[in-house]
């Protein structure tokens, strides 16, 4: 995954896309801040989850941006999320991210909110990097409250 995005932050550089090439160089800082907290490299899975958070913190900026009426903004921070997705697995449909919580729920059989930790617990790997967690907890809460 690194090597992808070092590929593609050269390739920018080559074919002079300051766009990309600024979200990648973001991208590429937010890995080695992270490698060196852990001091150790990141496996693929932990480098989807640093920009599963970049796209959350985007995703956050725009919901600011969308108070303030600020449209540039908002355009340039989508572009933005669009670039960071390329790098994500494909994501899951509602459908999908339904059918792998009804699954989880077979085998955790929550009885409250209480066992709300647990089911995310086992969901989190089921659904890293290919769905939106926020949707998924949304979700889970919905399915238990009709519990």
């Amino acid at each position: 995954m690194k090597d992808r995005i070092l590929n593609d932050l050269k390739d920018a550089m080559k074919n002079k896309d300051k766009e990309r090439l600024a979200v990648i160089r973001l991208v590429k800082g937010s890995i080695q801040m992270t490698e060196l907290d852990k001091k150790r490299e990141l496996t693929d899975d932990e480098v989807i989850d640093v920009i599963s958070k970049e796209i959350k913190s985007r995703k956050d900026s725009i919901k600011e941006f969308e108070k303030g009426s600020r449209d540039d903004l908002i355009n340039k921070t989508q572009e933005e999320i669009d670039i960071l997705m390329e790098y994500l697995p494909k994501q899951m449909t509602n459908e999908e991210i339904e059918e792998t919580i009804d699954k989880v729920f077979d085998i955790v059989k929550p009885t409250s909110q209480k066992d709300m930790g647990k089911i995310m617990k086992e969901i989190n790997p089921l659904v890293r990097g290919k769905a939106d967690m926020g949707l998924v907890s949304k979700i889970v809460k919905e399915k238990i409250s009709n519990i």
